[in-house]
Order: structure tokens, then C-alpha cells, then sequence
């Protein structure tokens, strides 16, 4: 892949072209942004959204030079100019546009859910097995520095005896509001646009309920699915990280709108998942391991606001009696911040990531299982 010419670096310093496909929320808050803070990796050269107010704002926030736009994600992938390509739109889009990044070759980051059913994924990873290119999920929770040593401690555990893991949110408005990014939204999109975005998605939701999960395609199932794919698949990809994938569900709550609950069953231990939404203005979000004599938390905070840390609690067994409590915080450095340099580490050097499309599978597998232990709900629904 081809490179900008930088300035007053060294002569081996490459700065990768970033096409956005997607000009919404979570690249106006977080992706543009970054990529502004790290100009000395990254530089957006186009951009693709079928607003095209949003194509025209998003410009503006570009810094480095005035990217190409288009709201034809074919002409982005296939671009010379375009080394990676990020995909942030809509979910029923994220595989189709993946595949276009790779069939050109190009790595992608793609915002999670990478897919909702089996079908999309296996497509997503045979396109990858003739493509230069890789994929890199968007999980950024697991490239938080103090996951990646929550990992290693939990991983030194003589023995886990419970799990939680637990995000319950309050209105993500509060902290998009409070960002200091001032995101904008554009509704001049055509109706053929709309309908085709239902169209996938109905599609999609009949593929995942009722063909391969064995689950009733109901308001309620899609909401859960919606949900799983959205907020759950950071807690749960992040729980596989930690701890592996589990047995099987044990039972499932799935109460939405609301809080729901989900208790899984590992070899000799269980772990508990509970998520939802809140009015409440906070972010409570945290993976918290136990083991005879010590505790290893993950706490999260919003990542919509830069620079809030992620910190690893440690409590612990001392002595005979004792007891001792660290809060470890080794960097200010955002999980988003983090992944992105991760991305920059894996297209340079070649390496697949770790948050792959073949790794993301198992969070489908675990929607599958969590639907299907909580299908009462949406088989009275059904019926009713």
C-alpha cells in the first residue's frame, strides 16, 4: 500500500489513508477525532455517507487536508488513495462493505456487530481468505491496557470460583452531549435508502432468529438481537477474552426495554451478565473475577468522553488476616486511542488481529445461546 509523504520524520515513518464509510455519531465523537490526534499514523482522505450534509460537515472536521467524499462505498474501497477502510454505518451494511474493503485489498475496521447471523460472517471470512486485506473487529474495550493485565492476572488464578460481568448504562445522550464534539445528525437520505436498510435488516433478523437460532422473529427477539449486537458485543467478546467461551446458559432474563440478566455455566463456575438501560446518568460498566483470595475488577467508563481511564482493582488476601486493595491505572490513553494504534501495529507489520471476523463468531454463538435460553418470552409473545 502506497503512503503520504510526512514531513521532518523519519524516513521509514508511514502514515496510513483512512477512508470513513459511515459519517453518523461514533465517527463524528470518536473516529475523526482520533484520527486527527494520531496524524503522525493516520489521515482521513475519504469519506462516504449517503448524506450528503453529513459528508459536507464531517469534511470539516478533518484535519490534515480536505478529503475525496462519495456516497458510493464502491468507489471509497476501490480508491488508490485509501489504505484502510473504517466502516461505521448502519449494521445490515457492515459485512457488505467489508467485503468490498477486501476484495480490494485493503485492511478493515469494522464497528461491531461485524455480523448478527452465521450466513453474513462465514461471508465476511471467505472474503478474507483471498484478500491481502484483514479484518479488525471494533471491540475496543479489549485493547484497554488494563483489560490486556486484568487478563494475565485473572489468568495466573489458582482457581475462579464466580464471575461478574456487568453494563448497565444510562442515556448515551448524556455523554455525547457532554463530549465536546458537538455531533450533528442529517436526515437527507432518499426513501429507496430507507427501505433498503429495512429490507437488509428484516432479511438479516430472519436469517439469525428464525433459521439459525430456532428462536420466534418477533418485536421483542429483534430488539434483544439489536441489543446483544450493539451494547453486548463488547461485554461478551471481552468475557471470552477472560475467561473463555462457557458451557451453556444456564437461564435468561430478557427483559427489554429495561435490564436484563443472563447466568452462564462454565466448567465449575458461573458468571453472571447483566446489561441494559438505564435513566440514570451513569456508565456502570465492569468485569470482576473472583478466585479464593483475590478479586480482579475491570472498570469502565464512557468512552465518549477522551481521556476517562479504565482501572484495574485488585483486592486481595495478605498474610493470615490481612487485606490489601490497589487501583491501578497505567495509562489515560482511551480504548479507542488504544485500538486504533493496535490497527496502525497489525496493517504495517501484517498481523491478524486479535478481535478478528473468524473471533467474532463466537459472540454470535453466544446470542444464539442466550436467545434461545430466554425463547419463553418471545414464544408467549407470539402467541399472545
Amino acid at each position: 500500500m502506497g503512503s503520504v509523504p510526512t514531513e521532518g520524520r523519519e524516513s521509514d515513518s508511514r502514515i496510513l489513508r483512512v477512508g470513513i464509510i459511515g459519517c453518523g455519531e461514533i465517527s463524528q465523537v470518536a473516529h475523526i477525532p482520533n484520527i486527527n490526534f494520531l496524524s503522525h499514523k493516520f489521515r482521513t482522505t475519504y469519506l462516504c455517507d449517503i448524506s450528503k450534509q453529513a459528508l459536507a460537515y464531517c469534511s470539516t472536521k478533518v484535519q490534515g487536508g480536505s478529503p475525496k467524499t462519495t456516497i458510493d462505498p464502491k468507489e471509497l474501497c476501490s480508491s488508490p488513495d485509501v489504505d484502510v477502510v473504517l466502516i461505521a454505518n448502519a449494521d445490515a451494511y457492515h459485512v457488505e462493505h467489508g467485503i468490498l474493503a477486501l476484495q480490494n485489498d485493503k485492511y478493515c475496521l469494522i464497528e461491531k456487530p461485524a455480523a448478527l447471523c452465521f450466513r453474513d460472517l462465514d461471508r465476511l471470512v471467505e472474503a478474507e481468505s483471498t484478500s491481502k486485506g484483514k479484518v479488525f473487529v471494533g471491540t475496543m474495550r479489549r485493547y484497554a491496557t488494563a483489560f490486556i493485565d486484568a487478563v494475565k492476572e485473572v489468568g495466573g488464578m489458582d482457581q475462579i470460583q464466580y464471575a461478574r460481568v456487568r453494563d448497565i448504562i444510562g442515556p448515551n445522550s448524556t455523554c455525547v452531549d457532554q463530549s465536546g464534539t458537538f455531533p450533528q445528525r442529517f436526515d437527507d437520505f432518499s426513501e429507496a435508502d430507507g427501505e433498503d436498510r429495512l429490507r437488509r435488516e428484516s432479511d438479516i433478523y430472519e436469517q439469525a432468529l428464525g433459521k439459525e437460532f430456532d428462536v420466534p422473529n418477533t418485536p421483542k427477539s429483534k430488539r434483544m438481537l439489536r441489543v446483544l449486537g450493539a451494547l453486548g458485543t463488547h461485554d461478551l467478546s471481552a468475557m471470552r477474552e477472560i475467561l473463555g467461551m462457557p458451557k451453556s446458559v444456564a437461564g435468561a432474563v430478557l427483559t427489554l426495554p429495561g435490564i436484563f440478566s443472563v447466568l452462564f455455566q462454565y466448567d465449575d463456575f458461573p458468571v453472571s451478565y447483566e446489561s441494559g438501560l438505564s435513566g440514570v446518568p451513569q456508565f456502570d460498566a465492569h468485569i470482576e473475577v473472583y478466585s479464593p483470595n483475590k478479586i480482579v475488577r475491570v472498570n469502565y467508563d464512557s468512552p465518549y468522553i477522551k481521556g476517562l481511564p479504565v482501572t484495574m482493582t485488585i483486592r486481595e488476601k495478605i498474610g493470615e488476616g490481612g487485606f490489601q486493595e490497589r487501583i491501578i491505572r497505567k495509562t489515560y490513553e482511551d480504548p479507542y486511542t488504544l485500538e486504533m494504534k493496535e490497527l496502525y501495529d497489525c496493517v504495517v507489520e501484517g498481523k491478524t488481529p486479535k478481535t478478528s471476523a473468524t473471533d467474532s463468531r463466537k459472540d454470535i454463538e453466544l446470542f444464539q445461546m442466550i436467545l434461545k435460553a430466554g425463547a419463553q418470552r418471545f414464544k408467549d409473545e407470539q402467541s399472545a
